[in-house]
């Protein structure tokens, strides 16, 4: 994990060193963490190590190769295949090799095209100085943060919002539009904006070449449509599954210390289990386990079966338990609280155990991306049987599914609800606290009818569409909650993403979390996600079939065999049960400083507070959801005023 930098003055202005260098100084988490700055002219670039390099040689900070510079964040996997290329190529390769090598290398060979031979989690700058511009890119599900700002005179980037904020042509002026999304729907929808007027975010899997006069942006990969595999032996297509997914863990290792984020259910389970056998093999590595258990949830049963997972691997378990924060607390003490708006009132809880886990270890390794993966649909791939004339086999898999499928109880009360415009799943109005003048300046009703606008794949995946369609939206969700809720198709019930899933990547970031722990996703390995697309749905993905069978013999059968279940409770629900409702008269026993409870004037554009609705424990989870909106908005704008940036 590293912390990059860069500026090009693009109408020829020298770049400053020593206002560069104190820019540069932001970057760094702790007075330990290493920093190297280059300046030439009108460029710059500067990076800090933040105690998390592996791969190869240590991270040489900015690197240069032939009139060529790189500051970069990045994790490659595959490091053999690239190399064996590379060299194959005629590139002469030192060995070891840093990642951010091997991208300098890569991009010396295939110039802008580059990122179609890499995989794994990178956001990077290589300065041509040839060519005069700068080569940004971003990786494939966008792991890796990067922010840039474009001025006819200048060009800023980073992969900490926060350090660009520091820049004085950075104004504090908000983004109206993704104000608006953030109030309607919980996030900002565009994934190329960000709260800052001034300063954009690069997609995923896009890239950006900025020189003085000119700024190319291109998409360079789409997730996998047209992946099929098929075996005839059944045994083949798990033996296949490992040969991707070993590898996939084992590239996402620390060198020294590994965590993961142990669930107690089997997705973890995989991460956990893979990863202790990897760690078996190479004797050197040291790996534990944290689980995070919810106060006052009786029903909670996953940091029981997450013990006995750990007690059964003979890794070391640590239990954060989440604190009994009231809404907004420590929101002042961390502050900035994040670089964006968040809409979990108990958003404190994520960096205050982040400090618990960066204690033990630099790397933690999360299950998140099997539930979207997995996600299993049976009729379009039926259909897609029936336009190949398969009849026997699809005559054959519909049988079996039949016989194997449990009646759809779960879920059935919220569809029945549904049918007398009940429940969750109805209509809900349009926000009453929104401020009248900024609801017509932006016509916020009739974007508040339209729904939330998520992307759509170009070409939707034939037996996958919705494990597919999942992979482009500008934020995480997991499948789970949909399908509890009764829903089976996610673009469609936008308003139904859990606020806590909401920019994961980016909010489980150092930069937001200010702790030097880097989260890896093993179930977004490139490898994991073609071969995933490509196989049968079924059996392979019903109730994840692949993956307990592969796990057999490595994972507890309690867990492996264990039936996918809800979360046991709202966090938020169950602390307003117990410290009664929250409203704006209740923020001066959460914020220390008196001024901190009031309503912010700047809030005011956006919200009308006289319009408020306290929250309560007798709301819905969506109502609770929307509610806490404008609340989350003003003690987050609260937050971000109490650090000085310029």
């Amino acid at each position: 994990m590293s912390g990059i930098l860069g500026i090009l003055q693009r109408d020829g202005a020298p770049v400053v060193p020593e206002r560069f260098r104190a820019l540069a100084e932001s970057l760094r988490l702790t007075d330990a963490d290493s920093q190297t700055m280059w300046t030439e002219g009108s460029i710059g670039f500067a990076h800090a190590s933040l105690g998390t390099e592996t791969g190869g040689a240590d991270n040489p900070g900015v690197a240069s190769l032939s009139g060529l510079h790189i500051t970069a964040d990045v994790r490659l996997d595959s490091r053999g295949q690239l190399q064996s290329a590379l060299r194959a190529a005629g590139s002469d390769i030192p060995a070891p090799a840093s990642d951010a090598e091997l991208l300098l290398h890569s991009y010396a060979h295939w110039g802008t095209n580059c990122v179609e031979h890499l995989r794994g989690d990178f956001a990077f700058a290589i300065w041509d100085s040839g060519a005069r511009t700068i080569f940004c890119a971003r990786d494939h599900f966008g792991i890796k943060p990067f922010y840039y700002a474009l001025f006819d005179s200048l060009f800023l980037f980073s992969n900490t919002l926060g350090v660009l904020r520091r820049h004085p042509r950075i104004t504090s002026a908000l983004n109206d539009s993704a104000v608006a999304d953030f109030l309607l729907f919980g996030l900002n929808c565009d994934n190329s904006s960000t709260t800052f007027r001034d300063i954009q975010r690069l997609p995923p899997a896009n890239t950006l070449l900025v020189s003085s006069d000119a700024a190319q942006l291109r998409r360079y990969w789409e997730v996998p449509a047209n992946g099929r595999i098929r075996y005839a032996r059944a045994a083949d297509y798990v033996e296949n599954f490992l040969a991707v997914w070993n590898p996939a863990v084992a590239d996402r290792l620390d060198v020294n210390s590994t965590g993961v984020l142990l669930s107690g259910g089997l997705d973890s389970a995989a991460v956990a289990a893979t990863a202790k056998a990897q760690v078996r093999e190479k004797n050197n590595l040291a790996l534990r386990a944290f689980t995070m258990a919810q106060q006052h949830v009786p029903a909670d049963r996953d940091p029981h079966y997450a013990a006995m997972l750990a007690d059964s691997l003979g890794v070391p378990l640590q239990t954060i338990a989440t604190e009994n924060l009231r809404p907004f607390q420590h929101w002042d003490d961390l502050a900035p609280i994040s670089p964006e708006p968040v809409d979990d009132p108990l958003f404190a809880s994520l960096p205050l155990a982040f400090q618990q886990i960066a204690a033990e270890c630099r790397v933690l390794l999360s299950g998140e991306g099997a539930d979207n993966l997995m996600h299993f649909e049976m009729w379009p791939y039926a259909a897609d049987l029936s336009r190949r004339r398969e009849w026997p086999r699809l005559l054959s898999e519909l049988l079996q599914f039949a016989w194997r499928r449990p009646f759809p109880w779960r879920g059935l009360g919220v569809r029945l609800q549904s049918l007398f415009g009940r429940g969750e799943t109805a209509p809900a109005p349009f926000p009453k606290w929104i401020a009248p003048d900024f609801a017509k300046r932006l016509d916020l009703p009739a974007r508040w009818r339209a729904g939330q606008p998520l992307p759509s794949p170009p070409d939707p995946h034939p037996i996958h569409p919705t494990a597919h369609a999942s992979l482009y939206l500008p934020q995480w969700t997991r499948m789970f909650e949909l399908e509890n809720a009764g829903v089976t198709h996610p673009t469609a019930h936008a308003s139904l993403y859990l606020p806590q899933w909401t920019r994961m990547f980016e909010l489980e970031n150092a930069g937001v979390t200010k702790c030097p722990v880097e989260v890896r996703y093993p179930f977004l390995d490139l490898r994991v996600v073609e071969y995933l697309l490509a196989i049968p749905p079924f059996p392979w993905l019903f109730q994840k079939n692949i993956l307990r069978q592969a796990m057999a013999g490595c994972v507890l059968d309690s867990v492996r065999l264990r039936p996918k279940t809800a979360f046991a409770g709202d966090p938020l629900l169950e602390q307003l049960r117990r410290s009664g409702p929250f409203g704006t008269d209740c923020a001066s026993k959460v914020f220390r400083d008196a001024d901190d409870a009031r309503w912010a004037p700047e809030a005011g554009q956006y919200i009308n507070a006289s319009l408020l609705s306290p929250l309560h424990a007798k709301m819905s989870g969506a109502q609770v959801s929307q509610n806490a909106r404008p609340y989350c908005f003003k003690f987050w704008l609260q937050s971000v005023q109490r650090v000085r940036y310029n």
